[in-house]
This record gives C-alpha cells, sequence and structure tokens, in this order.
C-alpha cells in the first residue's frame, strides 16, 4: 500500500515522521510538524483507511507497520526518529520493537503498551455510522448530529473533518469507517506481546490532563521501552501538539521551553 504523505519542511536534516491517531490524518499535524522543521526532515503520514491514504479491508497493526516500512523503502529511508501519538503511537511501538534498525529513535505520545476500554470510542462510532450521508446538507449540520451521543464540542468538529463533499454536491466520508468500525476491538488492544522490546532511545510525551497514560503505565513502558524518558505536560490533554504546541516541539527535540 501506497501511503499518502505530506512534506512539513526541514529538507537535509535528519529524517523525522509522524504517525497520527485514530480518526486523525496528517492534516492534523501540519502545524507541530512545522514547528519541528528546524530540527528535522519531517514526513507526516496518513495510516491506511484515513486520510488520502488507500482503504483496505485489513485494520491490523501488523498491516499498518507493514505500510510504514513499505514508505519507508520507498523513500530510501534507512532510518528515521519515528513519532506516533495515540493509535500512531501504538503502530510506532510495534515497528520499534520489531524491526529495530529502522528506528534511530521514537517518540510515543499520551498512549501506553497496555489494551483500552472499546466503550471509549463506541459512541463516536454510533454516531459516524448512523449519520444520513445521502441528506446532509453541510459539516454544521453534521456536527449537530452527532451532538447526542457526542457531548464534547471539540470531538464533534473532529469527527466532521472526515467528511468531504464531492463533486455532485453529496457527503461521504474520508476514512474506511466500515473497516475502521470492523477492527475496533482489535485496535483498542496492547500492540505488543510479552517479548517485545526496543532498547534504543525513546521518549513517552503525556498528556497530565489526559487519562490514557496512569502512573502505573510506567512499569510496563519501561520493561518494553528500558531506556525510556517519561515527559508529562501538565497542562495538556490527549492531544499536546494541538493543545500546547510549544512545549509539545520543545519535549519532542529535547529542549527547554521557553
Amino acid at each position: 500500500m501506497t501511503l499518502f504523505h505530506r512534506d512539513l519542511g526541514g529538507v537535509g536534516l535528519p529524517p523525522l515522521v509522524i504517525l497520527h491517531g485514530m480518526l486523525g490524518s496528517s492534516r492534523n499535524w501540519q502545524a507541530a510538524g512545522a514547528d519541528l522543521a528546524p530540527h528535522h526532515h519531517v514526513f507526516a503520514l496518513d495510516l491506511r483507511n484515513h486520510g488520502r491514504s488507500p482503504h483496505a479491508g485489513e485494520m491490523s497493526y501488523p498491516a499498518m507497520v507493514d505500510d510504514v516500512l513499505g514508505w519507508l523503502d520507498t523513500q530510501g529511508l534507512a532510518q528515521v526518529t519515528l513519532l506516533g501519538h495515540s493509535l500512531g503511537g501504538k503502530v510506532a511501538m510495534q515497528l520499534a520493537c520489531r524491526f529495530p534498525d529502522r528506528v534511530g529513535r521514537l517518540v510515543v505520545v499520551d498512549i501506553a503498551p497496555r489494551d483500552y476500554p472499546a466503550h471509549a470510542d463506541r459512541a463516536e462510532f454510533a454516531a459516524m455510522n448512523t449519520l444520513p450521508l445521502a441528506t446532509l446538507k453541510s459539516r454544521s449540520e453534521a456536527e449537530r448530529f452527532f451532538e447526542p451521543q457526542v457531548p464534547d464540542w471539540a470531538m464533534r468538529k473532529f469527527l466532521a473533518t472526515n467528511l468531504e463533499q464531492g463533486p455532485d454536491g453529496t457527503w461521504r466520508w474520508m476514512i474506511n469507517l466500515p473497516a475502521l468500525t470492523a477492527a475496533l476491538p482489535d485496535l483498542v488492544g496492547n500492540p505488543l506481546t510479552p517479548d517485545d522490546r526496543f532498547d534504543g532511545p525513546a521518549r513517552f510525551i503525556v498528556g497530565g490532563k489526559s487519562h490514557y497514560v496512569r502512573p502505573q503505565d510506567t512499569e510496563t513502558i519501561r520493561r518494553h521501552f528500558p531506556a525510556a524518558e517519561i515527559i508529562t505536560i501538565a497542562t495538556s490533554g490527549h492531544n499536546p501538539h494541538m493543545e500546547t504546541r510549544a512545549e509539545f516541539g520543545c519535549a519532542v527535540v529535547g529542549v527547554q521551553a521557553g
């Protein structure tokens, strides 16, 4: 599978590859990626069934890892700094553990190598699957439709970014919603086996207001990633690359904020 990517600048610098989260895309990373371009040649990918990348029936961590490896080979990138957020963080962890020669440094954003409860995403997926696309007039109308099941305003707007209007005026999902819905029970699971391990440099960036990485996850992280640094951005939730961009950029490149 040939993944879509955005080149966010920094040509000639060491490569950094960004993998977005569930229902996200490379588009969500344009601002944060540009912030990192003074330090890296930054590429943001669309994972399969997301954004502008192709759709496929299979939606698994090994398939996504193979996609990213194929993209690296196509670009002639032998080794990169690999940064993954949420779902993309799980892909990045599995790739680093199983193909450590391809990852010079790992950065994982607000996710841990463990199982997550599937019910956390069910309301959003239920809302998206019942959206009446045939009669939909606008993204704002979709957001109003989501409101009874998705009370968070920002989440409703985020879901609607996955809608696009065709030449005939009808709306469709850019994501492969059926494949993602079917794969959700597996995607919320732990992508690592007990033997998976990456000994290289690793940094876990955690949102202090998020519940995705708990204090008790530290032991598990260090079991798989013994060199891991864990950095908490106290004022951020699950999306530090958008909520606390300056602090996030400093945490990625390893400098002090301000």
